[in-house]
């Protein structure tokens, strides 16, 4: 589906790493990227700024929005305001879905741009740099499953549910490498591609789930919001069912070209979570 662009919006040219075919199953790792399994073919796509856009984008159309969100949080380092953030996420997310339940579906994650020191001194803590949905279908299913069970609750007693990931830059205005966004109506059932992602921190056993990456589609819609500032949350779709049909916002961090060269590497924090719908 090709979806047409306002044409008094802003658009830069980023370079983002589709997939190829050449691997069967592709794999990729958490931290040790030298094991990574992956047919990456890099394009120079045209990326819309959200901001510029006569309508912002919103959750039930293209699959993600830019929320207002202050917070409370004063350090996303301090493991003691952890509990603080999940409150605030689940709270962001019921008033944004409607949702009757939100869960979240882990920790939050800190990512860190490779100019930065802290990029892959942490756990996970690298930008994705290739085109990936975070699930599947049946990863989605078998995680919503798990989170009811927890409770007491089966999936039979809600009428949906869908996944939702909230990504906050933490380091100021501008981010080197912000994160494009894939319209979810321009993506095609046939642009996934099943692979496996690995969890390989070290000391702990390795896990892994099964996600998807993404070919080249030239009908894809890529968008992106520039100069994030501390009260900006990027809400997005990772996994929703609308009539039996999955909707999903493939996403990858690319480099901004008109990003000072000077700008301070991007930190950011993203958190997931489940929500339930009557």
């Amino acid at each position: 589906m090709v979806v047409s662009v306002e044409s008094k919006a802003r658009i830069v040219t980023g370079t983002l790493n589709y997939s190829g075919d050449a691997i069967a199953r592709p794999r990729y790792h958490a931290n040790d990227q030298s094991r990574d399994q992956l047919d990456l073919v890099a394009r120079d796509v045209p990326i819309i700024d959200g901001r510029t856009l006569q309508h912002a984008p919103t959750l039930d159309v293209e699959g993600f929005a830019l929320i207002d969100a202050p917070t409370a949080v004063t350090d996303f380092r301090d493991s003691a305001q952890a509990d603080l953030y999940m409150a605030e996420i689940r709270a962001l997310v019921a008033r944004e879905t409607g949702a009757a339940l939100v869960v979240n579906t882990g920790p939050g994650i800190l990512r860190f741009a490779e100019r930065s020191t802290e990029s892959g001194a942490l756990n996970n803590s690298r930008p994705a740099r290739f085109i990936h949905n975070d699930v599947s279908e049946p990863t989605a299913r078998a995680s919503v499953e798990r989170l009811l069970a927890q409770r007491g609750e089966i999936l039979a007693d809600y009428a949906g549910y869908a996944l939702y990931n909230v990504w906050r830059p933490i380091s100021p205005p501008p981010q080197d490498v912000p994160l494009a966004m894939l319209d979810g109506r321009s993506l095609a059932h046939d642009d996934l591609i099943a692979a496996d992602a690995v969890f390989d921190h070290h000391g702990q056993p390795e896990w892994s789930f099964e996600g998807f990456l993404v070919r080249y589609n030239p009908a894809h819609r890529w968008v992106y919001f520039s100069a994030m500032g501390p009260r900006d949350a990027l809400l997005f779709t990772t996994m929703a069912y609308c009539d039996g049909t999955p909707f999903m916002v493939p996403h990858s961090g690319f480099d901004d070209p008109s990003c000072p060269p000077d700008a301070p590497p991007r930190a950011s924090i993203e958190m997931r979570a489940a929500a339930f719908f009557r």
